[in-house]
């Protein structure tokens, strides 16, 4: 008997808070974990509906990925969900060498013996679209930003690590994995769901290894989840793959069919001022971010990153920040601790020259900059009274959560769409019941910091904020 109605994987650790959000808005309770989760730590979390491991694969190669994924997805199995979902970010991040998203479903496919994997990249709360195989995103999730066709975007054509050179995912997913990609493109889904049922196992039928779904609305994610649904055999897990356009489609489905039982109801989160800002990302939705911040009373400290690289992190560094963090906080001002204010900052360019000097690979830079960010955040919260924490950055999101010692999170209430506010839960440290919110590069309006030191859900923000 299934107890679980799913189970995922994120990729990194944005991605899988905004995995978290969307199961729980839609009554779903769900608990997010750094690792596989014991036993005895699943006995703490009662009434548990669905669970996430935030993983760190999105910056990984190919080998370190295997070595990740197989003990984590025959955990999930293990724990015998209805589904297991390995999470992407919505902007399909990866490449043949860098969080291959190809060689996850190799991997999955062989470990769940899956006939065939459901692939749902769009989400149209997001503004993530998919039409006839191509991705589109709207620049700044949450905002009224333009929506481009994924190679042509502003920021993810330009991304540091994994750049969107093509929008078209079936070839883009062809570059990573052998298997034969199929689409239920948009005016499939436009006719009856027993002739779209039909349809998919043709596909099947023909070899059909992995089906990319379109989606242009909400409406359709129903629709979606409904013919994936559809595909769960009692006898195992049914593996996809995807953005969290998947527990948006499931969710939805689970309660227009009333598998789910009740609607949460959210507290406002409430203002938390001095709150702690520590940033990764080089993103310019973040950059835009950081600026109207400053603009707005907030303090910054600059993280020498250099120094980072040629001298590697100590206590006495990370507690040089801190205190600089702690003074701030003690005034009653908010901060925000950055390695970058966007990618024409000249830190940017000068490490990566560090890096090239020193041998190092670029992927290195996640794991250093989140631990350092992480280990700042812990250290601050001992030496000030703090209640809210923002992580910026999807890529150093997984290892500064890490760095804090966090061992799980539960969504409390809403800020943006994909960036939910957080409980965590981190025994032995001073994160410990502090509420957090982790935040990918491309998540947000321009007053996102703003928004988040006074619990302003963002779409609220503009009222409130005038």
């Amino acid at each position: 008997m299934h107890n679980l109605l799913i189970a995922y994987y994120g990729d990194d650790f944005t991605g899988s808070t905004d995995a978290l959000e969307f199961l729980s808005r839609a009554g779903v309770k769900t608990v997010l974990f750094i690792d596989a989760p014991t036993k005895e730590q699943l006995a703490r979390y009662e009434g548990l509906q669905a669970l996430g491991i935030a993983g760190m694969t999105r910056a990984m190669s190919p080998e370190k990925m295997e070595e990740e994924l197989v003990p984590a997805f025959a955990a999930l199995k293990d724990l015998n969900p209805r589904h297991v979902h390995y999470k992407v970010c919505s902007t399909f991040d990866s490449s043949p060498t860098i969080g291959s998203i190809g060689k996850a479903i190799d991997i999955g496919m062989a470990i769940f013996e899956s006939t065939f994997v459901p692939l749902l990249v769009a989400a149209p709360i997001l503004g993530r679209f998919c039409l006839f195989g191509n991705l589109f995103a709207r620049m700044g999730i949450g905002s009224a930003g333009s929506i481009y066709r994924l190679d042509r975007h502003p920021s993810m054509s330009k991304h540091p690590v994994t750049p969107a050179y093509e929008s078209d995912l079936r070839i883009h997913l062809n570059q990573q994995t052998s298997k034969k990609i199929g689409l239920v493109d948009i005016l499939q889904l436009e006719k009856d769901v027993t002739e779209t049922f039909s349809y998919i196992k043709q596909l099947v039928n023909a070899g059909t290894e992995i089906i990319l779904f379109d989606a242009l609305n909400q409406e359709q994610l129903s629709l979606i989840g409904n013919l994936i649904e559809i595909q769960a055999d009692v006898e195992k897990p049914l593996f996809s793959v995807g953005s969290s356009g998947i527990e948006m489609a499931l969710g939805e489905f689970w309660d227009r069919a009333e598998v789910v039982g009740f609607q949460p109801d959210w507290v406002p989160a409430g203002n938390a001022e001095p709150i702690l800002v520590a940033s990764g990302s080089c993103s310019p939705v973040t950059s835009m971010q950081i600026t109207y911040a400053l603009a707005n009373g907030f303090k910054e400290i600059a993280i020498d990153t250099q120094e980072l690289v040629l001298n590697g992190i100590s206590t006495k560094i990370i507690d040089r920040y801190a205190s600089q963090a702690a003074k701030y906080i003690h005034q009653k001002l908010n901060v925000i601790v950055h390695t970058s204010t966007g990618n024409d900052d000249l830190r940017v360019q000068q490490t990566e020259n560090v890096f090239k000097e020193k041998g190092i690979d670029k992927t290195e830079t996640a794991k250093l900059y989140g631990t350092v960010l992480g280990e700042i955040a812990k250290r601050t919260s001992e030496k000030a009274s703090l209640q809210r924490i923002v992580i910026a950055g999807g890529d150093t999101s997984s290892y500064a959560a890490r760095a804090m010692g966090i061992e799980a999170v539960e969504m409390i209430a809403p800020l943006a769409p994909g960036a939910p506010l957080c409980k965590a839960y981190a025994p032995g440290s001073a994160i410990d019941g502090k509420e957090v919110n982790f935040k990918g590069g491309q998540v947000g309006k321009e007053g996102y910091f703003v928004m988040a030191a006074r619990g302003i859900e963002e779409t609220r923000m503009h009222d409130q904020s005038n």
